[in-house]
């Protein structure tokens, strides 16, 4: 039990300071950093011309739709990439207890599956189609 808990102080110690470092350099910031209240700091800077027209732009839902996919694929890689090196490295999935080739194939093709349903059900609504 003892060298569990000798085996997690570095990751306390880690989070500890993931926590506390971004917390104190704003802190830091806030108190540092000079303050202005002109009117003129608060309007839209434009390449140094004077903004024009609305800033909200209605745009097509296809940008959205476009841009969920993208990340549900990058997630996809991001699940996908780690499993693959585990599983290349033989000598990972011979030390590690609980670790079995089948289970692990097992729980990829039902990740794979989830995520193809997902493209199934995007493409079944013509999100892929970009003129309708």
């Amino acid at each position: 039990m003892e060298e569990i808990i000798d085996n997690f102080i570095p990751v306390a110690i880690f989070i500890l300071f993931g926590l506390v470092i971004p917390l104190a350099i704003m802190f830091i910031v806030k108190q540092l950093s000079p303050r202005s209240k002109n009117i003129i700091k608060f309007t839209t800077y434009e390449s140094g011309s004077v903004p024009s027209g609305s800033a909200n732009m209605m745009f097509n839902v296809e940008y959205y739709a476009y841009a969920i996919l993208f990340v549900l694929f990058d997630v996809e890689l991001l699940f996908l990439y780690p499993w693959v090196t585990v599983y290349v490295n033989e000598t990972v999935i011979a030390t590690t207890p609980g670790f079995t080739t089948g289970f692990s194939i097992l729980a990829m093709v039902l990740f794979m599956i989830v995520v193809l349903l997902g493209l199934i059900y995007e493409w079944k609504k013509g999100v892929l189609e970009w003129v309708r």
